[in-house]
């Protein structure tokens, strides 16, 4: 697959209630860390599901109650944000640095739907590979 998912993060209006019930549901693994993207503050719980995707929980920072968001994969955000834009998506969150980890962006396609991008961040050895593919 081309630009798969590759995570899925819990927004939530209440953190200990949401760790509490999946981790009872589905036996996640839960770990809390502070949040790594830029202008952060709180706990992010990232979610261990064993074999699949595995994903996040952190508290909801906007009014509205509880959602998912999902993320999708890709080599080069930039040109994946400026095609999104050209094809009448709406950029909720610009391209923000998760630390060591990658870069993400939100935003709202045609239809309203939310979903997120994922650049995660190689090493040096990662990118002088790619450079030598192409």
């Amino acid at each position: 697959m081309a630009h798969p998912f590759v995570h899925v993060e819990l927004y939530t209006s209440d953190l200990a209630k949401a760790k509490s019930f999946y981790g009872k549901l589905f036996g996640w693994k839960l770990s809390d860390m502070p949040i790594p993207a830029e202008g952060g503050s709180g706990t992010y719980t990232m979610i261990d599901v064993g074999e699949g995707t595995g994903g996040g929980m952190l508290q909801n920072p906007r009014p509205g109650g509880s959602h998912w968001l999902a993320y999708v994969g890709v080599e080069d955000i930039s040109r994946s944000l400026r095609s999104a834009k050209e094809l009448g998506a709406k950029v909720v969150m610009d391209r923000t640095e998760v630390g060591d980890f990658g870069v993400m962006a939100i935003l709202t396609d045609p239809t309203g739907a939310q979903f997120a991008l994922w650049e995660p961040k190689r090493k040096q050895g990662q990118k002088q590979q790619q450079t030598s593919k192409k």
